[in-house]
């Protein structure tokens, strides 16, 4: 098993395993070691994996989350198809960030690719908060944010009770105790206690810190990739580019807890 880093501020990619025939727990730690030390990692080479492996290798990390709303894929719960780029996956955004207890890791596997386009961009909302002024991350770390469902929610007939959560908007990662920010264009409305008005200003600027190059990496996907992010610390926006092109990755989620 290799390591090697994609980026400076977040992504890396493993070398040298293969997850259908299986991994051990030395094996296993080391990878939980790699992503929690980039935020983003990708096991390459592992077109051989069956949804059966993927739901096995997934559940190791924790509680497999099943969508409330998007089916899985017939005969595998916890699987979901990804397949179309839309505003809501081509806006930065942590997964499912609505929820009282949001996602911790995704794993997104590659199963049809376009030939070009459809890039993944990933962000370190660490080194985002860690950009700011001391000043600054101080008076943040008093701010909490409403997340809110998007219009699919609504359209599934989910009571808006049940997809309306107050998170702060700094976090600290229960496993490596960085500060991350946690606010994000696809659920944030508003500050707690602001208006949305008085709210957009900081919340804009905040997005664009997270969006600055030097903060993100840029992943092309080659056939076979697996790809984990931890969304404590991380965000992530398609690249809506692929001219209609089809590209299919299957993507399994992984409960977490209430961030703090």
């Amino acid at each position: 098993m290799e390591v090697r880093p994609l980026a400076g501020a977040v992504g890396a990619e493993v070398l040298g395993l293969d997850l259908a025939a299986g991994i051990d727990d030395f094996e296993f730690a080391a990878v939980r070691n790699a992503l929690h030390s980039h935020g983003m990692i990708c096991i390459r080479d592992q077109a051989a994996m069956t949804p059966e492996d993927q739901l096995a290798f997934a559940a190791r990390w924790g509680r497999i989350s099943i969508h409330p709303y998007v089916p899985s894929i017939e005969g595998y719960p916890g699987i979901m198809r990804i397949y179309d780029p839309n505003p809501i996956t081509q806006t930065w955004h942590s997964d499912s960030t609505h929820m009282r207890e949001p996602h911790a890791y995704t794993l997104l596997l590659a199963r049809t690719l376009p030939e070009v386009g459809g890039d993944t961009m990933f962000a370190s909302t660490v080194k985002a908060f860690e950009s700011l002024s001391s000043g600054f991350r101080s008076v943040l770390r008093t701010l909490s944010a409403v997340h809110e469902g998007t219009d699919r929610a609504a359209a599934a007939g989910l009571d808006h009770e049940s997809v309306v959560a107050v998170h702060p908007v700094v976090i600290t990662h229960p496993s490596t105790g960085a500060e991350a920010l946690f606010v994000n264009g696809n659920y944030v409305t508003r500050i707690e206690g602001w208006t949305p008005e008085e709210s957009r200003p900081l919340l804009e600027y905040l997005y664009t810190v997270v969006g600055r190059p030097e903060n993100t990496y840029r992943h092309r996907w080659h056939q076979g990739d697996l790809v984990i992010w931890d969304n404590r610390c991380t965000q992530h926006a398609v690249v809506g580019d692929a001219n209609q092109a089809e590209r299919v990755l299957h993507r399994v989620t992984v409960a977490g807890g209430v961030p703090a």
